[in-house]
């Protein structure tokens, strides 16, 4: 059976607090099963017999509105995805990434060639960017995440689109634990 790794927009974040143990619930009763989730930001990791992760979503992201009462967009990525995204270093030429934050943005798509141009050239001393695929790549060199101008709302702004962020040791750890081999 196919293994999921749901990654939420807005739990726990802005005033939407849920539970670790509510989620998994809402999860189950969609009919997933070996429900887990990876600390309180969102991350469901779940089994389903659906081969369509589009299908999924739409299907998440509907009983999410429907029980929370806010807007949930979903993203999905299987666990060799999901290592395949980790892996990918964009910023391996760079000198000054070490002891910096890499956060990786899940989109549902790739967005717009033009929105990807503007993400570049909105680029900082502080920040970069890369867009590969369905992933969006932001090395932030910020001591506090409040020193840069830079936000998901933001982010979402430039690109068209929504997006849910995590940082880089957050998915490495998801890989970890779930990718094959």
């Amino acid at each position: 059976m196919p293994k999921y790794i749901a990654f939420l927009r807005a739990i726990n974040v802005g005033g939407h607090t849920v539970k670790m143990d509510q989620l998994r619930g809402l999860f189950e009763k969609l009919g997933f099963t070996n429900v887990e989730t990876f600390i309180a930001s969102g991350n469901v990791i779940f089994d389903s017999s659906s081969k369509s992760a589009a299908t999924l979503e739409k299907k998440i992201e509907s009983f999410l509105h429907q029980s929370l009462g806010y807007p949930v967009a979903t993203f999905l990525r299987t666990p060799a995805e999901l290592a395949n995204v980790s892996c990918y270093k964009p910023f391996a030429k760079m000198k000054d990434v070490a002891g910096h934050t890499i956060y990786i943005g899940f989109m549902s798509g790739e967005p717009e060639k033009e929105s990807q141009a503007k993400l570049i050239a909105a680029a900082t001393e502080i920040d970069a960017f890369h867009v590969h695929g369905r992933e969006l790549y932001w090395l932030c060199r910020a001591k506090r995440f409040s020193d840069t101008p830079f936000s998901g709302a933001r982010l979402e702004k430039t690109l068209g689109r929504a997006t849910t962020l995590r940082n880089s040791t957050t998915v490495r750890k998801l890989v970890d634990k779930y990718a094959p081999g």
